[in-house]
C-alpha cells in the first residue's frame, strides 16, 4: 500500500506543478486584466454572478478543469509546437532547413575555436589549415565568430550545449527548437544501441529502477508547466483581443493583457526548450541502465559485444513493431537457454523410498 500510495502522490505532484499551477496562474491573470471589460456585459452576468466568494471558488474550479484537460490532451499541444502538426508542410520543410542551417552553424563555430586553440598551440595539421581558413572565410558564421573570441570557456560550452540540443541523425531534425530538443533524446537509444525507445517504452520503463522513471517525471514536469504557461498565455491574449470589442473595455488594461503576455510567450519557449536538458539526461540514464533489465525480463541474455547487442536490439525492435516474420528467428542465439533435464515435481524427492 505505501508504494501505491507514494506512485499515486507523485503522479499527483507531476499534474500538480506541470499543468495545474500554470494553469491557475493564467486564470489569475485573466481574472485581474481581462474579466474586468467582459463582466460589465449582460452573458457574463448570467454566467457568473457577482461577488468575491463565488470569483474565487469559479477560479479554482476553472484552473482544476482546465489543468487537468491540458494535461489529457498533452500530446497534441506537444506536436505544435514541436512541428508535427498543423503545419504546412511548405513551412515545415522550411523549418527544417532553417535548423539544418543552424546546427551546421553551431558546428562551424565550434569547429573554428578549436582549430584556433590548436594554432595558438602549434599543433595545426595540414588538412586542418585548409578547413581553418574555409572557416574564417565563411560569411554566415563571420559576426558570430568575433563574439566567440570574446567568450570564456563557460561561454563557449553554452554553445556546445546548444549544439547538444539537436539529434544526431540529420534525417531526424524537426522545424521547431523545441521539436529537435526532444528529438535528440528520442533517438539517442537507437542511436547508441539500435533500441527503439518509442516501440518499447512501457517495456523499458516498467523494467527500469523506480528511481529512473521517477527523474523522468520530474524533468517532464518542468517543461510540461512551460508549455501550459504558454498556451494559457496565448488564451489570454485573444480573449484580450475579443475584449476590446465589447460595448465598455478598460483599454488600458486589455492593451496591457495583450503586451506583457505576448512579450512573455517567446520566452517560455525558450525555457521549455532549456528545462529539456534535464529530461534528455533522465532518458538517458533510462537507457544506460534500464537495457539489462529489460533484456533480462525478455528472455534475452545481453552480449558482451556492442556490435551483437546493437543487433539484438533491432531484432527485438523489429519485432514489436512489425508483424512476425521468419527472419525472427536470428534473435534465437540471444535467448537465454532454459535448465537442463525436465523440472522435479514438488514432493518428489522421497517418493519410492522406504523408511525403516
Amino acid at each position: 500500500m505505501g508504494d501505491i500510495a507514494r506512485s499515486a502522490l507523485g503522479g499527483a505532484w507531476t499534474v500538480l506543478v506541470g499543468w495545474l499551477l500554470p494553469t491557475a496562474l493564467n486564470v489569475a491573470l485573466f481574472t485581474l486584466a481581462v474579466w474586468p471589460s467582459l463582466r460589465r456585459t449582460g452573458e457574463s452576468v448570467k454566467l457568473w454572478p457577482a461577488g468575491d466568494t463565488s470569483l474565487s471558488v469559479g477560479m479554482l474550479s476553472v484552473s482544476v478543469l482546465l489543468g487537468l484537460a491540458l494535461n489529457a490532451v498533452q500530446n497534441p499541444l506537444y506536436r505544435v509546437l514541436e512541428g508535427y502538426a498543423l503545419w504546412p508542410n511548405a513551412l515545415y520543410t522550411y523549418g527544417c532547413a532553417r535548423r539544418r542551417q543552424a546546427k551546421q552553424d553551431l558546428q562551424d563555430r565550434l569547429t573554428l575555436i578549436r582549430l584556433e586553440r590548436h594554432e595558438r598551440e602549434g599543433r595545426l595539421a595540414p588538412d586542418d589549415t585548409v578547413r581553418l581558413t574555409a572557416l574564417r572565410a565563411a560569411p554566415r558564421i563571420a559576426r558570430a565568430v568575433r563574439k566567440d573570441r570574446q567568450r570564456t570557456a563557460v561561454q563557449r560550452a553554452l554553445l556546445r550545449e546548444r549544439l547538444a540540443r539537436y539529434p544526431v541523425d540529420p534525417a531526424q531534425l524537426a522545424p521547431t527548437r523545441l521539436g529537435n530538443a526532444i528529438r535528440r533524446f528520442e533517438e539517442y537509444g537507437y542511436d547508441r544501441f539500435r533500441l527503439d525507445t518509442q516501440v518499447m517504452w512501457n517495456e523499458l520503463t516498467g523494467n527500469s529502477p523506480e528511481q529512473v522513471r521517477r527523474q523522468i517525471d520530474l524533468a517532464r514536469a518542468n517543461v510540461d508547466f512551460f508549455v501550459a504557461l504558454l498556451y494559457g498565455h496565448c488564451a489570454v491574449v485573444l480573449c484580450a483581443v475579443a475584449a476590446l470589442t465589447t460595448a465598455h473595455p478598460d483599454v488600458p488594461l486589455l492593451l496591457t493583457a495583450i503586451a506583457v503576455p505576448g512579450l512573455l510567450i517567446p520566452v517560455w519557449y525558450r525555457a521549455a526548450v532549456s528545462a529539456t536538458d534535464e529530461w534528455s539526461a533522465a532518458v538517458r540514464a533510462l537507457v544506460n541502465t534500464g537495457r539489462k533489465p529489460l533484456a533480462e525480463s525478455l528472455g534475452l541474455v545481453l552480449p558482451g559485444e556492442l556490435a551483437r547487442e546493437r543487433d539484438m536490439w533491432a531484432l527485438v525492435s523489429k519485432m514489436s513493431r512489425l508483424p512476425h516474420h521468419e527472419r525472427a528467428a536470428a534473435l534465437d542465439p540471444y535467448r537465454a537457454k532454459p535448465p537442463e533435464g525436465p523440472p522435479t515435481p514438488a514432493g518428489d524427492s522421497g517418493a519410492g523410498q522406504n523408511v525403516s
